[in-house]
C-alpha cells in the first residue's frame, strides 16, 4: 500500500490516495499502521477518496480502529495533498466528511505548496441531543459539575461533528490528562464516547490546550477540539472570538464569526512517502 505522512500542528496521519489505492479493512489497517513501533507510528488512518457531492471526501480512522466523523488538522492534510498531488487546481475546496461537507481556503509557499489552510468548521452543535449526551435533549451543557475520582469538573460540552468535553484548568502542565482523559472520554453521559479538551486561559485572546483524543489518547493536536474550546470560551465569557489557541504540536488562529460558524487556520505538512506491506 502506498502511503503519506502528514501532519497538522503535530497531529499526524497515514494518508492513503484512493483514487489510485483500495483499502480493503481500513479498521484493521489503521491499526497496523498507527502503531510507534511495529507500523509506520501515527494518530491513525486518514483515506482520501472521491465524492460525488464535493471535490473529495475523507474518512478518518484513529489508532484503535474506531471511525470518527471528522479531524479538523487531518482535513487540512487531505485539502494540502489534494492540490499538491493535482487532484483539485483550485484554492477553494469542499471536502465531504462524517460531519458533512466543508468548505477549505488554500494557502500556497513560494514553491507552489500548499502551507496553509483555513477551515470553514460550520457552527458549534450544543445541544446534549446534537453532541450526544444523555439527559433532555434540547438543553445545552455549559459550566456543569462532572464529578470523576472524587473530583468535581466544570464541563462545556459541543459536537464539531464529533464530541467534545471542554474542561478549564488553573495548571495544564502538570495536569493528569492520562489520569482523568480516558475517564471522562467513556462516562456514561456519553453514549459514543467523548474527546477531552482541558484548557487553560492565558489572556483574552490566548489559550492552551491539551487533548485526550477518543479513540486515540493524548495527541498534540485536535482542530474539532479546537473548534469546540473557541466554542466553550466565548459562552463562559472568557475570551474575544478570535483567538490564538496553543497546542502541544503547534498554533491554530481560531475565529467564531459573526456568521455562526467556526474558523480554524492552520499548518499541513508532508513528511514523506513510501510503501508498507501488510
Amino acid at each position: 500500500m502506498k502511503f503519506t505522512k502528514m501532519q497538522g500542528a503535530g497531529n499526524d496521519y497515514v494518508y492513503v490516495n484512493c483514487f489510485t489505492e483500495t483499502v480493503e479493512d481500513p479498521a484493521s489497517v489503521a491499526i497496523k499502521v498507527s502503531n510507534r513501533n511495529f507500523g509506520i507510528g501515527s494518530d491513525g488512518l486518514i483515506l482520501i477518496m472521491p465524492s460525488e457531492v464535493a471535490d473529495v471526501r475523507m474518512r478518518m480512522f484513529n489508532s484503535d480502529g474506531s471511525e470518527s466523523e471528522m479531524c479538523g488538522n487531518g482535513i487540512r492534510c487531505v485539502a494540502k495533498y489534494a492540490f499538491d498531488h493535482g487532484i483539485v487546481e483550485k484554492k477553494e475546496i469542499t471536502a465531504e466528511t462524517g460531519a458533512g461537507i466543508l468548505t477549505l481556503q488554500l494557502f500556497t509557499a513560494a514553491d507552489g505548496t500548499v502551507d496553509r489552510v483555513r477551515v470553514n468548521m460550520g457552527p458549534p452543535r450544543l445541544t446534549r441531543a446534537e453532541i450526544p449526551m444523555l439527559g433532555e435533549p434540547e438543553a445545552k451543557v455549559i459550566d456543569e459539575p462532572l464529578n470523576i475520582l472524587h473530583t468535581t469538573f466544570r464541563i462545556t460540552c459541543a459536537s464539531m461533528g464529533n464530541p467534545h468535553c471542554v474542561i478549564f484548568v488553573d495548571d495544564l502542565e502538570n495536569f493528569q490528562v492520562a489520569k482523568y482523559g480516558p475517564l471522562i472520554e467513556n462516562h456514561e453521559l456519553f453514549p459514543r464516547r467523548t474527546n477531552v479538551e482541558f484548557v487553560q486561559v492565558i489572556s483574552r485572546t490566548e489559550v492552551r490546550q491539551r487533548t485526550w483524543e477518543r479513540g486515540a489518547g493524548e495527541t498534540l493536536a485536535c482542530g474539532t477540539g479546537a473548534s469546540a474550546v473557541t466554542a466553550a470560551c466565548i459562552l463562559n465569557g472568557l475570551t474575544e472570538k478570535k483567538i490564538l489557541n496553543h497546542l502541544s504540536g503547534g498554533d491554530l488562529e481560531m475565529e467564531w464569526a459573526e456568521d455562526g460558524n467556526v474558523y480554524m487556520t492552520g499548518p499541513a505538512v508532508e513528511v514523506y512517502s513510501g510503501e508498507i506491506n501488510l
